[in-house]
């Protein structure tokens, strides 16, 4: 029976596999770009024309980054017999809906999502061991 975890957040995804005495960890790095928009700017002429910052085209390429990232970790975790999910924000739970979606075998064996700050490693294994053993 394969046990797996992810704890995941927009960089990364830390996705541990549960075996009787052992564990394994496997990182995913994500490629979503952390952009920070300079304002536009004005005219130096009266009442002339103003450059406006499209937040939507970064919100859209995020998206799209955001999609490639989890269908990477479905692929992954796609022979899984059970699957919890933590992870700060709302990546987790952005993860859950994608699956939903559009990897409906793998949805229906996620057993729970829930929030968990940021983790060292050994405290992701130990969280998602803990989870299992209980």
């Amino acid at each position: 029976m394969k046990k797996i975890g992810i704890w995941i957040d927009k960089e990364k995804a830390h996705i541990v596999t549960v075996k009787s005495d052992k564990d394994t960890l496997k990182t995913i790095l994500s490629e979503v770009e952390n952009y920070h928009v300079k304002g536009g700017s004005r005219s130096k002429t009266t009442w002339g024309p103003q450059q406006v910052v499209k937040d939507s085209t970064y919100m859209e390429r995020e998206k799209h980054q955001l999609k490639k990232y989890f269908r990477e970790i479905a692929t992954t975790i796609a022979d899984a017999d059970s699957i919890v999910i933590y992870g700060p924000a709302e990546t987790n739970l952005k993860l859950e809906k994608e699956l939903k979606e559009n990897f409906k075998d793998i949805a229906k064996k996620v057993l729970k999502v829930e929030k968990a700050d940021s983790m060292t490693t050994n405290q992701v294994k130990a969280l998602i061991r803990d989870f299992y053993n209980n």
